[in-house]
């Protein structure tokens, strides 16, 4: 992963991998932050709060996470429900086509999708998550792995027209949705609980707190090939203390909402990626821990990341987990070879 600096007057240019980054070496790149105190939105004194946004909420949650693979080809943009998902994982699926593995959990969107076909590591980050994981698709090594039981699911080829219902407006296969009120009718089809049990959670600052100092970075770029349109650009709005993200230079929403994706973490994780078949799939090694970054609050660290217990979170030097900022949050998984450039405009 390359970190290349938008200076005004000079790019500086670290290859993640080959650094021993500390905080002084970072804050040579661009001004060292003054802590700021974490913005934590809701009745701070309610008593619980939720696993994978940190916000407030007053009673325990219950409910298994859901994790859908959605579909990012321009032609199913814009996509809806994705405002409502707690964490959206952003990886290549074949060639230079990225997916996004949506996780719901604070709130189940009325329409999800488009939904695209399952890959081996989707599911090894479902069963991590104890999420119940919906697909339309499969491909070979993913067929086999949900045939074994690895995770409770529901597919689009076995349900297409029933619980998955297509879109008149869009042309397969960018026309196949899910919708939130069939949830529990999916989960009794396959016999399954949607019982919260494996209580997976991140680890969030708390009001009094303030972030860790870092270097002040107004945006960050990633780009994944030449194909412009799965690049993406991330920039920090300092009054509503959130990022808004583009693709292809347009502007991220919600189809059903209208608005743009309003995210309060953006990470980006290194790992090994391998081409599979003739078809450009990729095997991505989700278990052996690398690199990491992390951006909040118009902050960027570099960190690490681990897979603990099946679930990949960003961890410091000291071993202690990444607090994140309450809120969305978005996970990019970056190819260590050739590499993936990560472009940054510092305040």
């Amino acid at each position: 992963m390359r970190i290349n600096g938008l200076l005004a007057v000079a790019a500086c240019i670290c290859l993640l991998a080959g650094c021993s980054g500390t905080e002084e070496e970072a804050g040579k790149k661009g001004n060292t932050t003054e802590e700021k105190a974490v913005p934590v939105s809701g009745d701070i004194g309610l008593p619980y709060i939720m696993p994978f946004t940190g916000e407030p909420l007053e009673d325990e949650v219950t409910q298994r996470p859901i994790l859908a693979t959605i579909n990012n080809y321009p032609d199913a943009r814009p996509q809806s429900g994705i405002a409502s998902a707690d964490v959206i994982y952003e990886m290549l699926a074949e060639g230079d086509v990225t997916r996004f593995l949506a996780l719901f959990h604070s709130e189940i969107p009325e329409t999800i999708g488009p939904i695209r076909s399952a890959r081996d590591y989707f599911i090894e980050l479902a069963a991590g998550l104890d999420a119940f994981y919906i697909a339309h698709g499969y491909s070979p090594e993913a067929q086999q792995l949900l045939a074994s039981g690895m995770v409770d699911h529901v597919n689009g080829m076995q349900y297409d027209g029933t619980l998955f219902k297509r879109s008149t407006a869009r042309v397969a296969p960018h026309n196949s949705y899910f919708l939130g009120e069939n949830i529990e009718t999916a989960a009794a089809e396959v016999s399954t609980s949607l019982l919260y049990q494996k209580k997976v959670s991140y680890t969030f600052y708390k009001e009094d707190e303030s972030v860790k100092i870092g270097t002040e970075a107004e945006s960050v770029a990633v780009t994944y090939s030449h194909n412009d349109s799965f690049n993406s650009l991330y920039t920090y709005n300092t009054d509503r203390n959130i990022y808004t993200r583009q693709s292809g230079e347009i502007l991220t929403i919600d189809e059903l909402t209208n608005e743009p994706l309003a995210l309060s973490n953006v990470l980006f994780f290194e790992m090994g990626h391998s081409i599979i078949d003739n078809e450009g799939r990729r095997e991505i090694d989700l278990t052996s821990g690398g690199p990491a970054l992390v951006f909040q609050q118009g902050v960027m660290r570099e960190v690490q990341w681990e897979n603990i217990d099946g679930v990949l979170k960003a961890v410091e030097n000291d071993g202690s987990e990444v607090k994140l900022v309450p809120g969305k949050t978005w996970v990019h998984f970056v190819p260590s070879k050739p590499g993936m450039t990560i472009s940054v405009k510092y305040s």
